[in-house]
This record gives structure tokens, sequence and C-alpha cells, in this order.
């Protein structure tokens, strides 16, 4: 039942927007009682941050297949970037009212997708940089940050399906992690 009224909340919250979206509703296209609904999603929000939470659980998904070392650094980028963009051409809209319109819920909800999530962009990192663990993790962080953004605009400007966008950003990530190899940090000033 909870995959049931989750699968109609993501209709209607893609539909609808945030401001228009109600229980009622969902209760409705998922066929159940408003009762049964509450028994699992206690409000409205609730049921988004499960449609989030469905939507991070991919992305682990896929970041997991990345890191797969077959293929080299190519094929790993390939796997990342087309598995990160296939992910976000799931439910476009639903994607871009999740991102700009539905209210984020306390950093703790997602804490262990934060910590996952690090965690793989630091592995995938290490396996091409083979640096300190300081240099690591700020390549890590600049690396997530780069292709969060990439990922999250092209969905905003509904320019996902773009094969040069994909091809640039694979480009971007190779030439990001190729410079970084032998590199000093360079401080300015």
């Amino acid at each position: 039942m909870v995959d049931v009224i989750l699968q109609a909340a993501a209709r209607v919250l893609a539909k609808n927007g945030w401001s228009k979206f109600n229980t009622n509703e969902v209760a409705r296209i998922a066929g159940v009682s408003i009762g049964s609904l509450y028994q699992y999603f206690p409000n409205k929000l609730a049921l988004a941050e499960a449609i989030r939470q469905q939507h991070l659980d991919a992305i682990l998904q896929v970041l997991g297949a990345a890191t797969i070392e077959e293929g080299g650094l190519i094929k790993r980028i390939e796997r990342l970037v087309e598995g990160v963009i296939a992910v976000h051409l799931i439910n476009p809209s639903l994607h871009r009212v999740l991102l700009d319109e539905v209210p984020l819920s306390e950093r703790s909800a997602h804490e262990d997708f934060e910590q996952r999530y690090a965690q793989f962009y630091r592995q995938f990192v290490e396996q091409n940089l083979h640096a300190d663990a300081l240099r690591t993790s700020i390549a890590a962080k600049v690396l997530a940050s780069a292709v969060e953004g990439v990922v999250h605009d092209a969905s905003r400007r509904n320019e996902l399906d773009s094969n040069e966008l994909k091809q640039e950003l694979q480009r971007l990530i190779h030439a990001y992690l190729e410079s970084k190899k032998g590199d000093k940090i360079a401080t300015l000033g």
C-alpha cells in the first residue's frame, strides 16, 4: 500500500506542484482512504520526503555502480554521468518540484545519504588521484558539487537529455581528475 500511495503522490506532486499538492487528492488517486494514507504519512511533507528518499536511494545505487573498477577511469566516469542523469530523467517534472518547491526537512533526515554520498566521491577520487586524505576529501567535495550542480541546473532547464551536456560533464570530470594527478596544491598570493 505504501508503494501505491507514493506512486500516486509522485504523480500528483509532479503535476500540481508543491502549493497545490494535498493528501486528499493523493488518497483519491491511490484508491485508499485518507485514514490509510495518514497511517503511513502524517502530512504532505512526509509524503514528499518519502519521494525524495526514493530519489536519493536511486542516486546511491548509481554511485555504487560507478566505483566498479572495470574498464578504467573513462568507463567509470561514463557510468557515473550516465547513471546520475538517468536517475534525474525518471520523472523530470517531479525532480524540478523537489528541487525548487518542496521545503527541505532537517539535515539529520538525510544524514545517512549525505555520509554515503560523500564516501562515494572520496572513494571515486581515491581510485584515481592517490593523494593524501585532506586533498582527496577536498577534491571529492569539489567533484560532487560540480556533478550535482551541472545535473540539477540542466534539470531545471530541461536539458538533461542532451548528449553534448553529458559529454562535456564527462570531459570536465576527466580533466579535473587528470589535472590533479601529481599536482602540488597551489596557493594564491
